[in-house]
């Protein structure tokens, strides 16, 4: 007289106290018959203490037993059996919640440590699990709230009636197969989904830990950058056949870093970027190649080599900011004094007039 009950933290086989507790065996053989306690979760867990689940509603108000299944509502609910009188002693004992009148329903809890003495009379032991203990432990060591609710969402997944005493009524609505997940139950967003680690780092060296973090951060600048304009959009990558050269001598020219490149590959656009106002250079450069082998040819080569009694630095160009700027239009020109600009004047010759 036991059955299998298969949760998602793993399985418990429980024995039945089928001569001392016959009514309250009977009742939740033939709910785990009729699959009542498939999906149920497991609301409550107090550490060293127990467990508690077996509420189709899952708020710890709902649930009924077998007889209010057949008969109604006047049924909901039947008298505890107390003789003879069985304790709460140790762990692993199943036993049936009472609903405040001294009956019982649907709903039960697992002792989850010895010595429980003080559940005596108050609740209806009607069996004891004998395989599955790890289960407890693991169940016992969830995560909980100051409610003891667990975070993450533990339930019934299956029952299985391994020996059942007890003939079937004959309007026992036994279901052809186990029920599905509704809706509701799969977009439940208030629990750490069965599928779902708790702790994202198990399992990870602290290097990998350490380079997810660098991730997440630049991840989160590049978002900042969006949002003031510096970037495009935040999964914006730089360009790369562009090299950044720079600890440049002030005397090098756009043409000598192009002739100096160029032995790598074609070079698309070389410039090297002045101050505006005083057109001196700034020291350092960017350098655009046909293709990107040829730009990775360039950066291993060029790296640490003197210019100009200068020992450049070159790298790959991480500015996105400047990827449709920085490159300078040869055939720019801007009207400086008013001889550029046209000006043409009326028949009179008095307002000119642009």
């Amino acid at each position: 007289m036991s059955v299998l009950i298969e949760t998602t933290m793993g399985d418990i086989v429980v024995d039945l106290f089928i001569k001392e507790r016959a009514n309250c065996c009977r009742n939740f053989l033939k709910l785990c018959k009729i699959k009542y306690y498939n999906l149920c979760q497991i609301m409550t867990i107090e550490q060293d203490y127990i467990f508690q689940t077996g509420d189709p509603t899952n708020t710890g108000r709902g649930g009924e037993s077998i007889f209010g299944v057949l008969y109604g509502d006047q049924a909901r609910y039947f008298d505890m059996e107390l003789v003879p009188k069985i304790r709460h002693n140790k762990k692993g004992l199943i036993s049936f919640v009472n609903n405040g009148s001294d009956e019982i329903g649907s709903q039960f809890f697992i002792t989850l440590a010895d010595d429980l003495d003080y559940l005596d009379g108050k609740h209806c032991v009607f069996g004891e699990v004998s395989e599955g203990f790890e289960t407890l432990s693991d169940i016992n060591t969830t995560l909980c709230d100051d409610k003891h609710q667990p975070f993450r969402d533990i339930r019934i997944a299956h029952t299985i009636v391994l020996d059942d005493p007890f003939g079937d009524p004959p309007n026992l609505p036994v279901p052809s197969r186990s029920p599905s997940p509704t809706l509701e139950l799969v977009t439940q967003t208030n629990k750490i989904a069965l599928d779902e680690k708790v702790n994202e780092d198990e399992g990870k060296t602290a290097e990998e830990i350490k380079k997810e973090m660098e991730q997440k951060e630049m991840h989160a600048q590049a978002q900042i950058l969006e949002m003031i304009g510096d970037l495009h959009y935040a999964d914006e990558k730089p360009p790369d056949n562009v090299l950044f050269v720079c600890k440049l001598n002030p005397v090098t020219t756009s043409e000598d870093l192009e002739i100096i490149f160029g032995r790598y590959g074609e070079i698309v656009e070389c410039e090297v970027i002045k101050d505006r106002r005083t057109q001196q250079s700034l020291q350092y450069a960017f350098i655009e190649f046909k293709t990107p082998k040829q730009c990775e040819a360039a950066y291993f080569k060029m790296d640490n080599v003197l210019i100009d009694d200068r020992r450049i630095h070159v790298d790959f160009s991480q500015s996105v900011a400047k990827k449709f700027t920085w490159k300078k239009k040869k055939d720019d020109t801007v009207p400086t004094m008013a001889s550029e600009i046209d000006i043409k004047t009326n028949n009179n010759g008095d307002l000119p007039c642009v």
